[in-house]
C-alpha cells in the first residue's frame, strides 16, 4: 500500500541540472528573433568577448558544443606547432569521454595518467613519469567545477616546452591562486550544454590569448574557410577589399567542420553570463549546505574537498563512498526516491575503448577506485532548501537502513 509520503517521493524529481529562462534571457532572445538573424551575429560576438574577458583571455570563439571547442582547439595546436600524427597528449584517466575522443579524431595518441583521490583532477606527479620524446601537450581537466593544480602543471610545461589545452567544460568562474582557470594554457575550452554552469542547450567556447589560435579556430568551425571571410559582418573599406572578399568566400584552406552556433545560443549565453554571480553564489551555498548537513556521514563518504588556493564553481556535487559495493546501492536508493545521480567517468572501462589502448584501468588505482566508488548529484541554483534537506534525508535514510 502506497502512503502519501511514498507518493510524494515518487513524484519528486531532483535533477543533476536545472534551467530557468530569466526575463533578461527572454528579452535577448526576442531581440535576436526581431533582428531576423539566426546565424552568428552581435549576441554571439558579445558573449565571446565578455566570456573571454571574465576568464582572463583576449579572444573567445563560440562553437556548437564543448566537444567541438575541444576538437578545433587541439587541431589548431597541432597545426600551429607542426605536430605529427601519433604524437602524444597526456590527460587524466578520469574525465568525460570527449576529452580523449578529440585526441583520437586529431590523429594523436592519448596517454592516460592517474588522478588525485581528493580533488579527482590530474595528478601532476604522474605527468612526468608518462612523458616520452613524442609528448607534445597536456590536457588538464578541471573536473566537477574545481581547477587543477595549475602551478605544478605549468612548472612541468615550461620545463619541457609542452602545449596546454585546459579542458574547462565543467568549470567556469573559478580561480586558482587568484587567476581564472582557462587562462593558464595556450587555449581553453568550455561547455554550455544542458546541466552545465551556463546552459544554452547546446554550445561551447574556446578562449585564448593567442590571436593565431583564435583565427584558426574560427576557420576550423566554419569548414576550414579562408580567414578573409569568417564573419559576414566584416568591414571593408574599398572596392578592392570587397572584391577580394567576394573572390575568396568559398576558399577553404584547411580541413574543417560545421561547428557554428546560432544567435539564440549567443543570446542565452550572454544573459546568463551577465547573471552569473547569482548562479555561482547559489551553487556554492548549496554545496556548503550539503557538506555541513552530511558531515556526520564523513566516516562513510568523502565530501568535496577544496584546496586553499582554489575556488570551486560546483557544476555538480561529487561524493565518494568508502565501502566497496555501496556506491551502487546508495545511488539506487537515491534514484528510487527521485534524486538523479551520475557515476564518475573512468575512460579505460568504456566499451568503445576495450582493446584500443595498451594501458588498462588497473594501471591507475585511484582512477579505478573513483570509477567504482564516486558519483555526483545536482548542485544547481534551482535547488531550494527543502530540496537539499530532502537529499540529506535520503542519505541518512540509506545509512540507517544499512546499520
Amino acid at each position: 500500500m502506497m502512503t502519501e509520503q511514498t507518493v510524494n517521493r515518487v513524484q519528486r524529481r531532483i535533477g543533476v541540472g536545472g534551467l530557468r529562462i530569466s526575463p533578461l534571457a527572454r528579452q535577448y532572445i526576442d531581440q535576436a528573433l526581431d533582428a531576423n538573424r539566426l546565424s552568428i551575429g552581435p549576441f554571439v560576438h558579445r558573449f565571446e568577448r565578455e566570456f573571454a574577458r571574465k576568464h582572463g583571455c583576449r579572444f573567445g570563439v563560440m562553437t556548437n558544443s564543448g566537444t567541438s571547442a575541444l576538437q578545433i582547439a587541439l587541431a589548431s595546436l597541432k597545426e600551429k606547432f607542426g605536430w605529427q600524427d601519433g604524437d602524444e597528449v597526456i590527460m587524466p584517466a578520469i574525465t568525460f569521454i570527449a576529452t580523449s575522443n578529440i585526441v583520437l579524431y586529431n590523429q594523436l595518441k592519448p596517454v592516460f595518467v592517474d588522478v588525485d583521490q581528493f580533488t579527482y583532477n590530474i595528478d601532476p606527479q604522474a605527468i612526468e613519469k608518462a612523458m616520452t620524446p613524442r609528448t607534445r601537450a597536456i590536457i588538464p581537466v578541471h573536473l566537477f567545477g574545481l581547477p587543477c593544480d595549475m602551478q605544478a602543471i605549468m612548472d612541468i610545461v615550461r620545463k619541457n616546452k609542452l602545449a596546454v589545452l585546459e579542458d574547462s567544460c565543467e568549470t567556469m568562474f573559478a580561480d586558482y591562486r587568484d587567476q581564472p582557470e582557462g587562462s593558464f594554457g595556450d587555449v581553453a575550452c568550455f561547455s554550455t550544454y544542458v546541466a552545465h554552469i551556463l546552459n544554452t542547450g547546446v554550445g561551447g567556447l574556446v578562449t585564448s590569448n593567442d590571436p593565431e589560435i583564435a583565427t584558426m579556430c574560427r576557420s576550423l568551425l566554419a569548414h576550414g574557410r579562408d580567414e578573409i571571410y569568417l564573419d559576414i559582418d566584416a568591414d571593408q573599406n574599398t572596392d578592392a577589399e570587397l572584391m577580394e572578399i567576394i573572390d575568396r568566400r568559398f576558399s577553404f584552406v584547411r580541413l574543417g567542420h560545421s561547428f557554428r552556433p546560432t544567435e539564440i545560443e549567443g543570446a542565452l549565453g550572454l544573459a546568463q553570463l551577465q547573471e552569473r554571480e547569482e548562479n555561482i553564489n547559489k551553487r556554492r551555498l548549496n554545496a556548503f549546505y550539503l557538506t555541513k548537513r552530511l558531515t556526520p556521514l564523513m566516516a562513510k563518504i568523502q565530501l568535496p574537498i577544496i584546496p586553499f588556493e582554489r575556488q570551486h564553481s560546483f557544476m555538480m556535487y561529487p561524493v565518494t563512498v568508502y565501502e566497496n559495493g555501496q556506491r551502487d546501492k546508495l545511488c539506487l536508493h537515491l534514484e528510487k526516491n527521485g534524486i538523479e545521480t551520475r557515476f564518475a567517468f573512468p575512460l579505460l572501462t568504456q566499451p568503445v575503448y576495450q582493446n584500443r589502448f595498451a594501458q588498462k584501468i588497473e594501471d591507475f588505482p585511484i582512477a579505478q577506485s573513483i570509477g567504482e566508488k564516486t558519483f555526483y548529484i545536482g548542485c544547481h541554483p534551482e535547488l531550494e532548501t527543502d530540496d537539499l534537506d530532502y537529499i540529506v534525508e535520503m542519505f541518512f535514510e540509506f545509512y540507517h537502513e544499512q546499520s
